[in-house]
């Protein structure tokens, strides 16, 4: 059936239909009743979407960013039908020859070319290249590798611990030089074997072997994703417990750590991410390049950070990029001595590295009221917090009452937030205060808190007003720098999922939020007084907020422009062709 057919045979249906309901008395537009009822209808629409968390943002859009909006969600609406029919007629062999052409999508090329303005929620070791790393492990002189017991079963293969570590010629003795190898069933516990050895004499393809299987202990792989495993999550966060020190311990060795870090930025910046928060504990096995042993200096690895970012910032690629900041973290399993003793470190790192350290994230209220009175002590005004909470699907338990703590303790943003939706209250409170959630959405899915984006508490919050600025929390692990499009470790992949999976998102949505990650980045140090001030006034304040949101103003609307100018005509032309 052709277009015109289809259009003038559902015309003539309407019209039919029409006459039917006029004819047994069921009142249409023109009556005064329906009319009443259409303009209630309206008005009360209307009066739900300015609660919406865009909807300031869109009344101040210009006629190019209104038809730019238009455009992307014109896209998208199409992009989503063309995977949804590509999906239906895969496995279908008579109609294997269904072809939609060439299925790029341009909704990612406008993703990717948004300017994100700031990523606020990362882990610093979760954002290293997978592949890069293993590539600088496996290439770097004096690289070992040791763990505790031979490698010899599956089991061992898939979960047992291992570690690597730098050591020079002088530093390995006569006796560890002739160990076996760790996939020999005489390996001794504990000792150096030469990465080179180790790769070489792998038992399952060799070097090219190796490789593929660290990459699979170092990131999530399928079988870890299981939508059928109702333990599901605790199996996630056992994964974690067996990634993170292998990653660690690549990157304890400086001349990695900066090669890798350098990396991250780069893909940063050319990603449209121009400032960075990273979450971030001690390293207590950071050694200085060419050095057998940790440095005698617990905060040594700051100092190299300090380094980079500088560096950096000076170069070309690093020239637009306003640098990055840490967010000390400690972890809620600790025990209370040893979280107090993490607290003391963050403010010893304060007094060394003012500039760079400019938060805290634990969830733990007795201890961050004594935190705060040690800060105090030690002269320090302030040292935000910055908690996750809400974590969880639970509605009531300790994970989920962390939200009170935050909210009370004045948190200025808060980490996740997932298990908020169900919190009227705070969410009125969390407005109230001017919170901002840090939204993972991704590792939200992976971590089985949500079967799909689409089932995501975010539409909630959005549609309640609450300040949300999306994150990545950890791309390096979780695959979404190696996956289909490749290359990425910034906001890009998580941004296009979101946008595509939500169908009341639309550029206008990820435009606020990317000036919420703005309005909530913390440049420099400020009172509860200032910051809330910054917030408040925006791009009309005075300060250094106010001059990056106005940048960031000026980036999005010649981003608007480039829409216009690059898919406008293609999609007026069409827009005609089905209107006809």
């Amino acid at each position: 059936m052709s277009v015109y057919l289809m259009h003038d045979t559902r015309s003539l249906a309407l019209r039919r239909t029409s006459k039917s309901f006029v004819s047994k008395g069921v009142p249409s537009r023109g009556n005064a009743v329906v009319d009443k009822y259409l303009q209630r209808r309206a008005a009360l629409v209307q009066e739900e979407q300015e609660q919406r968390h865009d909807y300031q943002f869109r009344k101040l859009l210009s006629p190019t960013a209104i038809r730019a909006c238009e455009i992307a969600s014109q896209i998208r609406a199409r992009e989503v039908k063309d995977v949804e029919e590509a999906l239906h007629y895969r496995d279908n062999d008579d109609k294997a020859h269904h072809n939609k052409g060439d299925l790029h999508p341009k909704l990612w090329d406008i993703v990717k070319r948004m300017p994100k303005g700031s990523l606020l929620h990362a882990h610093l070791e979760a954002v290293f290249e997978v592949e890069y790393m293993i590539d600088q492990c496996m290439s770097t002189p004096g690289m070992y590798m040791t763990a505790e017991k031979p490698f010899l079963v599956s089991t061992d293969f898939q979960e047992a611990a291992f570690t690597f570590q730098y050591a020079s010629s002088s530093g390995i003795s006569e006796h560890q030089k002739q160990c076996n190898s760790i996939w020999m069933p005489n390996y001794e516990s504990s000792s150096l074997i030469p990465v080179h050895i180790a790769t070489a004499s792998f038992p399952q393809g060799g070097k090219a072997g190796f490789r593929a299987w660290l990459k699979t202990r170092c990131v999530f792989m399928p079988e870890h994703l299981s939508t059928h495993d109702h333990h599901r999550s605790d199996r996630i966060w056992a994964v974690f417990g067996r990634v993170f020190p292998i990653i660690i311990s690549i990157l304890s060795y400086e001349p990695i750590f900066r090669r890798g870090f350098r990396r991250a930025l780069s893909q940063l910046a050319s990603d449209g991410v121009q400032y960075v928060e990273f979450r971030m504990g001690g390293w207590n096995h950071f050694q200085s390049e060419g050095s057998d042993v940790p440095s005698a200096d617990p905060f040594n690895i700051y100092r190299v950070l300090e380094e980079e970012i500088r560096l950096f910032k000076a170069s070309a690629e690093g020239k637009h990029f306003h640098g990055v900041r840490i967010i000390y973290a400690a972890k809620r399993s600790y025990n209370v001595e040893k979280i107090m003793d993490r607290m003391e470190m963050c403010i010893r790192l304060k007094l060394r590295f003012p500039a760079m350290i400019c938060g805290f994230d634990l969830v733990a209220h007795a201890t961050l009221v004594w935190f705060r009175r040690r800060c105090h002590d030690e002269g320090i005004d302030e040292i935000p917090l910055f908690l996750h909470a809400g974590e969880c699907l639970g509605d009531g338990d300790a994970t989920d009452q962390n939200l009170f703590d935050a909210i009370l303790l004045g948190s200025r943003r808060i980490g996740h937030g997932f298990s908020l939706y169900k919190h009227p209250l705070l969410i009125d409170m969390i407005k109230q205060h001017r919170i901002l959630i840090e939204c993972c959405p991704i590792s939200n899915k992976v971590l089985n808190l949500t079967n799909s984006i689409r089932s995501h508490p975010l539409p909630a919050l959005l549609s309640r007003g609450v300040p949300v600025a999306l994150c990545n929390d950890d791309p390096g692990i979780i695959g979404c720098n190696t996956g289909q499009h490749g290359g990425v470790n910034g906001l890009t992949n998580d941004i296009f999922l979101t946008v595509q999976a939500l169908e009341n998102l639309g550029l206008s949505g990820l435009g606020v939020m990317a000036e919420n990650s703005v309005r909530w980045s913390c440049y420099e140090d400020q009172s509860t007084e200032e910051w809330q001030a910054g917030i408040q006034d925006g791009r009309e304040g005075n300060g250094l907020k106010a001059t990056r949101l106005q940048q960031w103003h000026v980036q999005f609307e010649e981003f608007c422009k480039w829409i216009v100018t690059e898919f406008g005509e293609a999609e007026s032309e069409h827009t005609l062709h089905l209107s006809l």
